[in-house]
């Protein structure tokens, strides 16, 4: 069976909807799929209609979006209860950040002599979550690039002149949303930051697992993150980070090798998590 626990929809910046995305791993023979978009669910309960449907399991997953002062760094939930209201509040409030930072990225680029519509950009995203793909989507459209990531290489990468920063959360904080929410947080393809520290101080913060199965990891950084995931008693995930086109790893459903065995821990700690969640002790400002 294949597994993919990293996949994403037009939700967020992905190019396929649930169902489109169900039948294309399905066709693949993904018999365990996790939707997890970026800052949102809205795609989770017509995914996993679709996989009974189909004949794929699928875990409701999120995939937090957080800033360090090296980097992006992304912080994976699993099994999140998605229907708590002060989640999905929190949740609109990420999405609301996201608008008005496109919105700027977009004002910058025309001050740049790059105009494009932001009228196209929402349009490209479809009603979801709006993200810099999008932006990216919108200047290979007007011409002014001609791939998407030249156009984050050339304007709205970290360092580019139409970079904005987003409301932000921080790693920490994501950890403590996610278990709050019921969920198992996760860090997303650790290999990004290569940053050893991140891990440890995010264990303290109650990390449950990593993402070692990754396709941009080499199989030097899969032993370098399977070991720190028994070296700190974590739990160990994998997927392709599907979004299609040319987004993010252009890896195909289901085409990054994760091992059977890792997917009995991650039930057993869920189990454990849903019979112990609380309620948040405070509601996390995201400023």
């Amino acid at each position: 069976m294949r597994i993919d626990l990293h996949t994403h929809t037009t939700a967020s910046d992905g190019l396929l909807d649930a169902p489109a995305l169900i039948a294309e791993a399905s066709t693949r023979g993904v018999g365990l799929l996790a939707v997890s978009d970026h800052d949102t669910t809205a795609s989770v309960d017509a995914a996993i209609d679709a996989g009974r449907k189909a004949g794929v399991e699928v875990w409701p997953a999120v995939e937090l979006s957080c800033d360090v002062e090296a980097g992006e760094v992304h912080v994976l939930g699993y099994f999140v209860d998605h229907r708590l209201p002060w989640f999905q509040a929190l949740l609109d409030r990420l999405r609301a950040g996201r608008l008005h930072r496109a919105q700027r990225m977009v004002e910058r680029l025309a001050a740049l002599g790059a105009p494009v519509d932001f009228a196209h950009v929402a349009a490209l995203a479809g009603g979801g979550a709006i993200g810099r793909p999008h932006v990216a989507r919108a200047l290979v459209g007007a011409g002014w690039v001609r791939t998407v990531p030249e156009a984050f290489e050339r304007y709205i990468g970290r360092h580019g002149p139409a970079y904005v920063e987003r409301l932000k959360v921080t790693p920490g904080e994501a950890v403590t949303i996610l278990r709050a929410a019921g969920g198992l947080a996760v860090l997303a393809h650790p290999g990004w930051a290569r940053n050893d520290e991140l891990i440890s101080g995010l264990v303290a913060s109650g990390l449950d697992g990593i993402e070692v199965y990754y396709p941009d990891h080499t199989p030097s950084l899969v032993s370098h993150y399977a070991a720190l995931a028994r070296q700190y008693g974590l739990l160990v995930t994998g997927g392709t980070d599907f979004h299609g086109g040319d987004l993010a790893t252009r890896v195909v459903v289901g085409g990054q090798y994760v091992p059977e065995e890792v997917i009995q821990p991650l039930r057993e700690a869920a189990a454990r998590r849903r019979a112990s969640a609380e309620a948040p002790a405070v509601a996390l400002a995201v400023e």
